[in-house]
């Protein structure tokens, strides 16, 4: 906080026109940077030196940068003006806001940092694991609003439940906010008790206490080596492998996964849950010729015989195979290709009938291309397109 309110002083100092150096104690605020709760009132004073010569009444106020109504004004002496403000709201950021007396030119002649917040309340929702038994994570969300507008400290304490002494977490490195990591002298089979301790200028809170042994929080990494590939050509089938988690190899415990799934084009999952133990799987139901996108994640349940749930890991990273093309559907679309080009001769005659047969041989590849889009696969030229036009309109042919 120290340095927070010397920061405040020095921007007052270098940031703003005319600013006269604290040095020369040429004036000063009483309260100097107070901290006061939401919805308080405040009484300030600007006191400023008899050699100075300028009188109280000549002074003004201003609060970030606005100047403050001289209704709030009160001169108690011929060097001493006072500001009355009633109500106070949330300090705007918790370098606090700022509140300057100014001489009638509007150079400055003091400042002070007002704190304006709340205590702190209850910490919330304090939840620990453990990743591969190598450390134990704890994380929490402050009570209430969770804001309380000035600088606030949250600290994660833990102790062995029954013979062991108070410490505190170090580690508050991890990404996520309002969290520790204790990755030293972790005891196994051993109940830790855990809190968290709020506190600020205003007071202090703390949460409840949990107790909880590292081997019923453990979590993993995600399953390694995930493949999906085609079940022959069973157009509506995927086999999914993965290998153990590694970091757990030498661990008793039973693991169990889950894996989801969803279509290339959409962002629903569909959770698959009764996996087991099995470290392969086999998709059944799916659409032919469609892209699927494949996670799976894991739970080591009951390590050294915890009785515990366990942990879900993160998914794995997504892993895409299609399934076949449906064969019914290929050959449906190969009956129909032949009428698809008959349409188009039928067209482009109507179209250009004086033209004739050399209308219908310049379908060539964007005929057949069209084709390929609407079946998904290739058609071969056709050879002989005369065979759907008439005899009068072949090349060659005496015009009627």
């Amino acid at each position: 906080m120290k340095a927070v309110l010397d920061f405040c002083l020095l921007f007052l100092m270098l940031h703003t026109p005319g600013v006269l150096s604290l040095s020369t104690h040429v004036a000063i605020i009483y309260p100097q940077d107070p901290v006061l709760r939401m919805g308080s009132n405040l009484t300030a004073s600007c006191w400023v030196h008899p050699d100075l010569g300028v009188h109280a009444s000549s002074l003004f106020w201003t609060l970030n940068g606005q100047q403050l109504p001289s209704s709030l004004y009160r001169v108690l002496s011929p060097t001493n003006l006072s500001v009355t403000l009633a109500g106070l709201n949330a300090s705007r950021q918790t370098s606090g806001d700022n509140l300057v007396c100014h001489n009638h030119k509007g150079h400055i002649l003091a400042g002070s940092c007002l704190y304006v917040g709340m205590p702190p309340q209850k910490p919330v929702n304090l939840t620990c694991w453990s990743r591969n038994t190598k450390d134990l994570t704890c994380s929490w969300a402050p009570g209430g609003k969770g804001e309380t507008n000035i600088s606030t400290q949250y600290r994660l304490k833990y102790k062995l439940r029954w013979y062991g002494t108070e410490k505190q977490c170090e580690d508050y490195t991890h990404t996520q906010p309002y969290s520790c990591s204790i990755t030293q002298d972790l005891h196994l089979f051993t109940p830790y008790e855990i809190w968290v301790e709020a506190s600020n200028q205003l007071g202090r809170a703390t949460s409840d206490v949990i107790t909880l042994d590292i081997l019923d929080v453990v979590t993993t990494d995600p399953p390694s080596g995930v493949t999906v590939s085609r079940v022959g050509q069973l157009e509506d089938q995927l086999s999914v492998r993965w290998e153990a988690p590694p970091a757990l190899k030498d661990f008793l415990f039973q693991a169990k996964y889950q894996i989801r799934y969803r279509l290339e084009d959409s962002q629903d999952w569909k959770v698959m849950d009764d996996v087991g133990n099995q470290t392969s799987c086999r998709l059944a139901g799916l659409r032919p010729g469609t892209v699927y996108f494949v996670q799976v994640r894991c739970n080591p349940v009951g390590i050294y015989g915890s009785r515990k749930a366990g942990i879900w890991s993160e998914w794995s990273h997504p892993t895409a195979a299609s399934t076949p093309h449906s064969v019914a559907g290929n050959q449906l679309s190969h009956r129909r290709a032949p009428d698809v080009l008959r349409l188009e001769v039928e067209r482009r005659l109507q179209l250009h009938p004086a033209q004739g047969a050399e209308a219908v041989l310049r379908l060539g590849a964007e005929t057949r291309l069209r084709l390929q889009q609407h079946v998904h696969e290739a058609v071969r030229p056709v050879a002989s397109a005369d065979a759907e036009i008439p005899q009068s309109s072949q090349p060659g042919s005496p015009r009627g």
